[in-house]
């Protein structure tokens, strides 16, 4: 790996992050969700599907 992402490998702490609508967990800025990022509100598929419902049951 050359270029930029050479120089971003592990540094995770500067991206943005927010919870999950479902668990609350965080979840870190992901390349995939570069161009919807405020769209995102789910941690995983799992979690879009309503099967994670959190610590309340």
């Amino acid at each position: 790996m050359n270029g930029p992402a050479r120089h971003f490998k592990g540094n995770k702490q500067s991206l943005p992050s927010k919870p999950c609508a479902a668990c609350g967990r965080p979840m870190a800025w992901r390349r995939a969700w570069a161009r919807n990022w405020d769209e995102v509100k789910y941690c995983s598929g799992a979690c879009r599907r309503g099967k994670h419902r959190g610590s309340d049951g």
